[in-house]
């Protein structure tokens, strides 16, 4: 499952606007955003690495004027951590991800007073996208390369889910366009007041139920703490692997 994976996130990020291969490498550059979450680095599963390789990347990044950043599945480059440690790279994080396949997804009932909806124009793309950066701990807007990213998603084949209750969007998410029948679900965010209700559940459940439905074999996530772990497990993902997260110092 490690490659399957890992070969979802590399066509993801080919699929960026300006992508960038460097020897075994891929970078997804973005130019509306200088976003290290958004602007990073991914190897090809299997690939052979050498320190050079490293260094060839670090100089496309700063070509792109851009962080040097890497978010990977850990067991498809089990030396590359090493190599980048001694580049000058540090850990930032290191996540387990998730799996889920139409045999094991778990869909529950939507909380009263709230409704899912696909956000179909840029008016409801910014009202999700302003709900998100709340819920994360950002200011509850959304600038046009965001509604444009959303968009530009949606229009390749990936989903985005709000939840609303009323005029107001309380949370919602995403998943990317799939790559193999494989697709990554991300920014599955509540705004404080809608926590504790089974939103996040809710949400996530829905997109993975949408891929499925169009195809896709298998959906992941990751989970960085305890209350998304058991949101994500109680619809029926299951750990699968590890995924790694590094930055140049």
């Amino acid at each position: 499952m490690d490659a399957r994976i890992q070969q979802s996130v590399v066509v993801n990020l080919s699929n960026r606007p300006a992508p960038v291969h460097t020897g075994p490498f891929v970078i997804g550059i973005d130019p509306t955003t200088q976003s290290p979450n958004i602007n990073y680095a991914t190897p090809r599963p299997g690939a052979v690495i050498t320190a050079a390789d490293v260094d060839g990347l670090v100089q496309a990044f700063r070509a792109a004027d851009r962080t040097p950043r890497l978010e990977y599945v850990a067991g498809c480059a089990p030396e590359l951590e090493s190599l980048l440690s001694a580049a000058g790279f540090a850990v930032e994080a290191r996540h387990t991800y998730l799996c889920c396949r139409p045999g094991t997804l778990e869909i529950p009932a939507t909380p009263d007073r709230y409704t899912l909806l696909t956000p179909d124009d840029d008016e409801l793309r910014a009202a999700l996208i302003g709900a998100q950066h709340e819920a994360f701990g950002g200011e509850p807007v959304a600038t046009p390369a965001d509604v444009a990213r959303m968009r530009r998603s949606q229009e390749a084949g990936g989903f985005a889910v709000m939840a609303v209750t009323g005029d107001t969007c309380a949370g919602g998410g995403g998943a990317v366009p799939p790559a193999d029948a494989v697709s990554e679900v991300a920014g599955i965010a509540v705004c404080a007041p809608h926590r504790r209700l089974g939103l996040a559940g809710a949400v996530t459940a829905d997109l993975t139920r949408r891929l499925f439905a169009g195809g896709t074999e298998v959906a992941w996530l990751e989970a960085s703490g305890e209350d998304s772990w058991r949101v994500y497990t109680r619809v029926g993902y299951r750990p699968a692997g590890q995924r790694l997260y590094m930055s140049m110092r």
